[in-house]
């Protein structure tokens, strides 16, 4: 595929010229097993020296998959919700740890999902809490630090570096996949105007420029476009002045 990354390029010049770093991650959901998907996406990982945050579903995660994550320390296992069910009204946007929940059964579920990943991953796993369809309700953001969780991460730019005392916000921002159309590929260059867009944002003060700009991947419904985008996008990326972030501190 022939993508025009020259507005990419021409503005991470400009954050050469005026002595900028960007933090930069990759997040991508879902994993409950290892697949042959999840091998493609980590020999693209090994490959081009970016690490992945695996959001892994704790109540369906398979001991396989911990096991192939053991020794691969490009793959990050992070969080992701407990069940990945929707408890939302039939009218609402699909959350699991919604206003609607029990806090009380909220809770709970926040605790199962880390104390189960603890007990695959032990130490591999970073406790950073990923809510299924980047939706929490704000009530829940203490108890994540109270819990042991020390990250929480949705989508769009943050607008607080701790949402609660002890929990740091690390959001994504780009997301190549078209949910709301044909979940193929989203159009190249309104990717590369959107990565721009959200450069320049963060250059001139609009968006906190310390968050990790975050790459969010679905690695299980990737097609042939959207693999090849994210070799791309991730090699760009890396030629740019940039440094990795990883969250892997327990």
């Amino acid at each position: 595929m022939k993508i025009d990354w020259s507005p990419l390029r021409q503005e991470l010049a400009i954050w050469r010229e005026q002595g900028l770093i960007l933090p930069f991650w990759w997040r991508d959901d879902d994993a409950i097993q290892s697949t042959a998907h999840l091998d493609r996406m980590h020999e693209m990982s090994r490959a081009l020296g970016v690490p992945v945050h695996l959001a892994v579903i704790p109540k369906t995660a398979r001991p396989e998959l911990a096991t192939y994550v053991d020794g691969r320390q490009n793959l990050i296992p992070v969080i992701h919700g407990w069940a990945h069910e929707n408890h939302a009204p039939p009218e609402a946007k699909k959350v699991e740890f919604g206003a609607t929940r029990r806090p009380e059964d909220a809770r709970a579920d926040l605790q199962n999902a880390l104390a189960r990943l603890q007990g695959l991953f032990g130490a591999r796993l970073a406790p950073m809490f990923v809510p299924p369809w980047n939706r929490i309700a704000p009530d829940l953001m203490p108890a994540l630090a109270a819990i042991g969780y020390t990250a929480i991460s949705t989508y769009t730019p943050r607008k607080a570096v701790e949402p609660a005392p002890g929990v740091v916000q690390i959001n994504t921002h780009i997301d190549p996949i078209f949910w709301r159309g044909t979940r193929g590929l989203v159009a190249p260059e309104t990717l590369v105007a959107q990565t721009v867009q959200l450069l320049q944002d963060r250059r001139n003060g609009n968006t906190d420029a310390a968050e990790p700009l975050g790459y969010l991947t679905h690695h299980l419904v990737h097609d042939a476009d959207i693999w090849d985008f994210t070799r791309q996008f991730l090699s760009e990326m890396q030629s740019g002045p940039i440094t990795l972030y990883r969250h892997d501190q327990a």
